[in-house]
C-alpha cells in the first residue's frame, strides 16, 4: 500500500463498530465527532490530490482505494458534510442500529467517490445497497418490511448487471480501471454497466423504488437516502459516462416524469420521491452534455440537490415525528403549530425552486445554459419548463396543503403537532445556511468545481428576469388550481405496475398451470411407475426368498446335518480316543507338508 493514507471510509466503518461500547453522556458528543473527522479527513485529502491506498490482490490486480481529484473531491466534500448534517438531525434517535447503518451507508458512498477500479467500486456499491436496506426496515411502520425487500431485490439486480459488465470488461480489455468510456467504442459490456449505474441514478424505467422505498424509511434514514444513492450514481456516470449523448434524452424524461408524478402525490415523502426523480433528471442531462460547464453544472447541481432536499426531507420528518402522519389528507394548517419547521420547508422549497440567491438559481442554470451552448435547444427549453412543476410541487403545493388551506388533522394530530427537538433544528438550520451560502457566495462552491477554468455569471439580467418570470407565472397558475390539486387519496399507477403484475402472473403461472402440470406428473407416476416398481419389487422379493434364500439356507442345512454326523462318529465321550484322533490328523498334515 502507498504511504500513510487513512480512507474517509474507514472512520465511518471503525465509527460504527464502536458505537455500540459508548454509553451515558459521552454518546452524542461521540455520534458528533465521528462524521466531523470524516468531514476533516475529506478536507485534509482535497488539500493533497493524488493517488492513495494501491493493493496488489491475487498478483495480477491492481486495487485503488483513493483517486483523489478534483471531480472527487466535490462529491466527498458534500457526502461527509450531509454526514454530519443527517447525524445531528438523528441525536435524539438511541437505537444504535440505525446509526451503525447510516454510517455504514455513508461509508460506502465515500468508497464509490475515492475509488480508482471497478473492484472497489463494487464492494461499497454493495455496501450501499445493504445498508440502507436496513434504514428502511428500521421503520416499523405498515408496508416498510415489504418496501425493503423490494428495495433489495431491485438493488441485488442492479448490482448482478454491475458485475457482469466488469466481468465482460476485464475479459475484454484486461482492465479494472475505472475511467471515462468510449461512446465511440461502445460494447455489450459498456451498456451493461451504465444500466447499473443507472439503477441507482433512479433512471426510468429503473426509477419505481425510489418513492416507494423513501417513503417508507424512518424519518432519519430517508434523510440519509435522499442524499445519498442517487448522488453516488451521478458520480459514477460522470466519471465513466459523460458526453454520451442517451443520457441526454434519458435525464429530460426523467425531468419531465417526475414532476407529473409528485404533482398528484398524496404522500409527504413520496412527493420528495418524485422530485428527486426529477432533479436528477437535470444532473443525467448533464452527464450527457459532457461539456466542462455541463459537468461542472452537473457536480453543483448534486452538491445543491443534496442540501435543499436534505433539507425538505428533514421538514417532512420533523412532521411525521410530531404528528404520526405522512398523508396530506390527514394534514394541514400547521403553521400555527410548528411555524419553525415551516419556516425550513419554505427555504427548501424556494432554493429546489431556483429562486435568486439559493442554491438552485446557481447550480440548475449552469446544466440549462450547457444544453443552449451546445445548441440543444429542447433540451434546454424543457428543463426550463419543468421548473414550473418544480415550484408548483415543491414550492407552492408541499407547504400548503401541510401548513395552511384546509384543516384535516384529526384532534389527536392538531394536539401532537408542535415543533421538533433542537438537534432537528439544528440541522435544518445548517442545511438552509448552506442553501442560502450557494447561492449568495458563488466562489464557495465554484472553487470545489471540476473545471475552474470555466466561468458562468447567474446573476445576469435576463436570467434574473426570466426566472421572476417563471416564477410568477406559477405562482398565479396555482392560485387557480389548487383545488385542482388538493389533497385527495389516490394510487398514481407507474412502471413499476408492469413488473408488479409480472410478478403476480408469475405466481399465478407457478400456482396455477405448473402446479397442475406437477400433479398430473405425480398421478401418472404413482398409476404407472409406482406400480411398475411395486410390481418389480414383489418379483424380487419372491425371488431373494425362494431362489437364494433357498441355497442358502440348503447349503446351511447340508452342512449342519454333515457336522452332525461327525459328531456323532467322532466324538463318543472317550477322551483317549478323541486326542488320539486329533493327534493322527495333526500328524498327517504334517507329514503332507513336509513331503508334498
Amino acid at each position: 500500500m502507498t504511504t500513510s493514507f487513512i480512507h474517509p471510509a474507514l472512520i465511518m466503518i471503525f465509527g460504527a463498530l464502536l458505537l455500540p461500547f459508548i454509553k451515558g453522556p459521552f454518546r452524542k458528543p461521540y455520534l458528533f465527532a465521528v462524521p466531523l473527522l470524516t468531514l476533516l479527513s475529506v478536507v485534509y485529502l482535497s488539500w493533497h490530490p493524488g493517488v492513495y491506498g494501491v493493493v496488489t490482490f491475487m498478483g495480477d490486480w491492481t486495487l485503488t482505494f483513493g483517486r483523489v481529484d478534483r471531480l472527487s473531491m466535490v462529491f466527498g466534500f458534500i457526502m461527509a458534510l450531509m454526514a454530519v448534517i443527517g447525524t445531528i438531525y438523528g441525536l435524539h434517535v438511541e437505537d444504535n442500529w440505525q446509526h451503525i447503518a447510516s454510517w455504514f451507508y455513508v461509508a460506502g458512498s465515500l468508497g464509490v467517490i475515492y475509488c480508482g477500479d471497478y473492484l472497489v467500486l463494487f464492494l461499497f456499491w454493495e455496501m450501499m445497497a445493504f445498508a440502507s436496506t436496513f434504514l428502511i426496515w428500521f421503520n416499523k411502520d405498515k408496508g416498510s418490511l415489504a418496501a425493503g425487500y423490494r428495495y433489495l431485490l431491485v438493488h441485488t439486480f442492479g448490482g448482478v448487471i454491475l458485475l457482469l459488465g466488469f466481468v465482460l470488461r476485464y475479459q475484454a480489455t484486461g482492465d479494472l480501471s475505472f475511467v471515462l468510456l468510449s461512446e465511440e467504442n461502445t460494447q455489450l459490456y459498456t451498456w451493461l454497466i451504465m444500466a447499473g449505474l443507472m439503477l441507482n441514478a433512479a433512471v426510468p424505467p429503473l426509477h419505481s423504488w425510489l418513492p416507494d422505498a423513501y417513503s417508507k424509511a424512518t424519518v432519519t434514514g430517508a434523510v440519509f437516502m435522499c442524499a445519498f444513492t442517487t448522488k453516488t450514481a451521478i458520480y459514477t456516470l460522470a466519471r465513466g459516462f459523460a458526453g454520451f449523448d442517451i443520457l441526454i434524452i434519458l435525464g429530460v424524461v426523467m425531468a419531465i416524469y417526475g414532476i407529473i408524478y409528485a404533482i398528484n402525490e398524496n404522500d409527504i415523502r413520496r412527493l420528495l420521491g418524485w422530485e428527486i426523480v426529477s432533479q436528477v433528471g437535470y444532473m443525467v442531462a448533464g452527464v450527457g452534455i459532457g461539456t466542462a460547464l455541463a459537468i461542472n453544472g452537473t457536480c453543483a447541481h448534486a452538491f445543491a440537490h443534496i442540501l435543499y432536499k436534505g433539507l425538505l426531507f428533514m421538514a417532512a420528518g420533523a412532521v411525521i415525528h410530531a404528528t404520526g402522519k405522512s398523508q396530506f389528507t390527514d394534514l394541514g394548517g400547521l403553521y400555527k403549530k410548528m411555524p419553525t419547521t415551516f419556516l425550513f420547508m419554505i427555504i427548501g422549497g424556494i432554493s429546489v425552486s431556483a429562486f435568486p440567491f439559493f442554491s438552485g438559481f446557481v447550480t440548475k442554470s449552469m446544466i440549462i445554459a450547457a444544453s443552449f451552448e451546445e445548441h440543444l435547444l429542447i433540451t434546454g427549453f424543457l428543463l426550463t419548463m419543468v421548473s414550473v412543476g418544480t415550484f408548483l410541487v415543491a414550492g407552492l403545493r408541499l407547504p400548503y396543503l401541510i401548513f395552511f388551506g384546509e384543516n384535516r388533522c384529526s384532534d389527536e394530530t392538531w394536539q401532537n403537532a408542535c415543533d421538533p427537538p433542537w438537534n432537528m433544528q439544528l440541522a435544518m438550520i445548517a442545511a438552509g445556511f448552506f442553501c442560502l451560502l450557494v447561492g449568495s457566495y458563488l466562489p464557495f462552491l465554484y472553487n470545489m468545481l471540476p473545471y475552474t477554468d470555466v466561468s458562468f455569471h447567474p446573476y445576469g439580467g435576463y436570467h434574473l428576469s426570466e426566472t421572476l418570470q417563471i416564477l410568477a407565472f406559477t405562482a398565479i397558475t396555482f392560485f387557480f388550481l389548487k383545488d385542482k390539486i388538493r389533497a385527495r387519496a389516490s394510487i398514481s399507477l407507474d412502471l413499476d405496475w408492469f413488473y408488479r403484475k409480472g410478478g403476480q402472473f408469475f405466481l399465478w403461472f407457478a400456482k396455477t398451470p405448473v402446479q397442475w402440470l406437477d400433479n398430473c406428473w405425480g398421478a401418472a407416476y404413482r398409476v404407472v411407475g409406482l406400480y411398475t416398481l411395486m410390481t418389480t419389487a414383489r418379483f424380487w422379493s419372491w425371488f431373494d426368498w425362494h431362489g437364494i434364500d433357498g441355497v442358502v439356507d440348503g447349503s446351511a442345512r447340508c452342512v449342519r446335518a454333515i457336522g452332525r454326523r461327525v459328531t456323532i462318529t467322532l466324538q463318543r465321550g472317550q477322551i483317549q480316543q478323541t486326542i488320539y484322533i486329533s493327534v493322527t490328523f495333526a500328524a498327517v498334515l504334517l507329514a503332507s507338508y513336509v513331503w508334498l
